[in-house]
């Protein structure tokens, strides 16, 4: 990845992480756990690799993207605002009564969602069926969808993963967050789902293992797909990634900083994120 293009999308990832945090800390409530540790992969999605654009949000030769973990609402929003689907002071009333950026994804009230998701597994079934209308219809757009390492445990997520492998979506690429951390602790501990790359591998898919905060080797896992197989690109991430007391800490799953953290939590980010002052 040429130097230019890495430092633009790494601004990118500190700018989105900025967002997530200020998004939870004014709702008082959310998920920026799983959201801080997904930024990277959706940097590279919406400010490099897919086809979307707010101008034509409507475009049926557009790619899709489908948040199957729903609850990481916050990282997709702040894509979102970053890409200009919204403004992006919009960050702020998340989870507000009547916003528009609730809780979960919902595809009739936010611009640029492509599908509702909350329900774990089912976000990924939805990414399956979209990449099969794409192949009924001879469309060229491609199908790009994120789950959770603990919505792995959905069985539904199985069956999904071996149509997709049936009916050749090659048209499909996911990418797995592992951060290894679940609302109730480690996944291994709640429902050991590994080895998730094997098990993949023997639902018929092309997979790819990466370290999620690599941005060079996440845009290699995503250019080498194979002919006739759904590709599946596993995540390492940092639950939390980018402020201190989150990373790798469960019990920021599913909460909101006080005062205090959130100072401290912008403190870290603003540093980032001055790393970047002189890159576009």
């Amino acid at each position: 990845m040429e130097k230019e293009k890495l430092l633009h999308l790494r601004k990118k990832a500190a700018q989105m992480r900025r967002l997530i945090i200020e998004g939870v800390y004014n709702a008082g409530s959310g998920h920026p756990g799983g959201s801080l540790s997904c930024a990277d992969i959706l940097a590279y999605l919406y400010f490099d690799k897919m086809n979307v654009s707010p101008d034509r949000a409507d475009d049926p030769e557009r790619d899709r993207f489908v948040l199957s973990k729903g609850h990481a609402s916050p990282a997709l929003y702040a894509a979102l605002a970053l890409k200009g689907y919204f403004p992006v002071e919009e960050i702020k009333t998340l989870r507000k009564l009547g916003a528009r950026l609730q809780g979960h994804p919902d595809m009739h009230t936010t611009p640029g969602v492509d599908m509702s998701t909350g329900s774990l597994g089912q976000g990924f079934s939805a990414a399956c069926g979209m990449a099969k209308a794409a192949k009924i219809a001879g469309r060229d757009y491609h199908v790009y969808t994120l789950l959770g390492d603990g919505e792995s445990q959905e069985g539904e997520v199985w069956e999904a993963a071996m149509f997709a492998s049936h009916y050749k979506l090659d048209n499909l690429t996911a990418f797995l967050d592992y951060n290894k951390l679940q609302i109730d602790g480690d996944v291994r501990d709640v429902m050991n789902p590994v080895p998730l790359d094997e098990k993949f591998r023997a639902f018929g898919w092309e997979v790819r293992t990466v370290d999620g905060h690599d941005l060079a080797q996440i845009e290699a896992a995503v250019n080498s797909g194979v002919a006739g197989r759904p590709l599946m690109i596993i995540c390492d991430t940092v639950k939390g990634k980018g402020v201190s007391y989150m990373e790798n800490a469960v019990g920021w799953h599913g909460k909101a900083p006080k005062q205090p953290e959130y100072e401290q939590a912008v403190k870290e980010l603003d540093a980032a994120l001055a790393e970047f002052a002189e890159v576009e």
